[in-house]
């Protein structure tokens, strides 16, 4: 993701679309993308393209406007934009501290004793990776 990139935040709005464009991995039509956000949000279409426009201009999504339908795709991929907002919010949440992060995810009870067992687990693997 280009620094350009990470100056351009996402709203709650924007980020569930591109979740949905990630989640189908082709180009989708604003129909479709209706239909796929409908248990989330009760939009018009036209309320929809704007957003789309908006997320276009950003530089998130490409817009193929030569079939019958215009097709969106994400020009960021999923992994880039999570890497991303992740080190944005670790940064100015809990000022770089993962410790910080997790106690506060298991004070609140986000994340269980069984989690923090798989967080274990997921240490552990990658020092063995590390030291391969």
């Amino acid at each position: 993701m280009s620094s350009d990139m990470k100056r351009k935040k996402l709203s709650e709005a924007e980020l569930e679309i591109m979740i949905e464009l990630w989640g189908e991995g082709k180009p989708t039509t604003s129909p479709c993308l209706l239909r796929l956000l409908s248990d989330k949000r009760s939009w018009r279409l036209a309320t929809l393209q704007t957003v789309l426009s908006r997320l276009e201009e950003k530089g998130y999504l490409f817009c193929d406007r030569s079939a019958k339908a215009n097709l969106y795709s994400p020009l960021v991929d999923e992994k880039s934009y999570k890497e991303q907002a992740s080190r944005h919010f670790l940064k100015k949440m809990h000022r770089n501290s993962i410790s910080s992060l997790v106690a506060s995810l298991y004070d609140g009870g986000a994340i269980s004793n069984d989690d923090l067992d798989e967080l274990k687990k997921f240490i552990q693997k990658t020092e063995t990776n590390e030291r391969s």
